[in-house]
């Protein structure tokens, strides 16, 4: 069952060239409510525990080392069909073929540094939302 919310998080290399507020302005001009948003930055530590998932793949280190080099924003975000319409908001996770008008398209720098995360599924929401936030409630 589609649930409503989402999790999304800023990257580095977006906060770090002053991209957050364009940002945020594009995911409420898509009729997204910001439930939650906060400024943090992940230790190399938490930043290999929030993608252990990725800890067999050839670019977990580069991952960690880049996810923990500057500050990140992460946000739970409510809209119906959340995972799903904030996929298609952030494009491909090749800004080169993200479609135009996407996130990516307008502040990714590389597939590495593509500007923002966004879940892939609604458990995948709820467990990365969980990690930044607490006292979340399933949805």
């Amino acid at each position: 069952m589609a649930t409503n919310r989402t999790f999304t998080m800023i990257k580095p290399d977006a906060v770090a060239a002053g991209n957050i507020g364009a940002i945020t302005k594009m995911i409420q001009e898509a009729g997204f409510k910001i439930i939650a948003m906060k400024m943090t930055k992940l230790s190399a530590e938490r930043a290999g525990q929030f993608y252990a998932v990725h800890s067999e793949r050839p670019f977990y280190n580069d991952l960690c080392s880049y996810m923990s080099s500057g500050a990140i924003v992460p946000m739970i975000l409510e809209k119906d069909n959340a995972v799903e319409d904030f996929r298609t908001l952030i494009g491909a996770t090749n800004p080169k073929e993200a479609a135009e008008g996407t996130i990516r398209n307008l502040f990714a720098e590389s597939i590495e540094a593509n500007a923002i995360h966004g879940s892939d599924s609604d458990d995948n929401a709820f467990i990365e939302g969980s990690f930044f936030f607490s006292g979340l409630e399933q949805y």
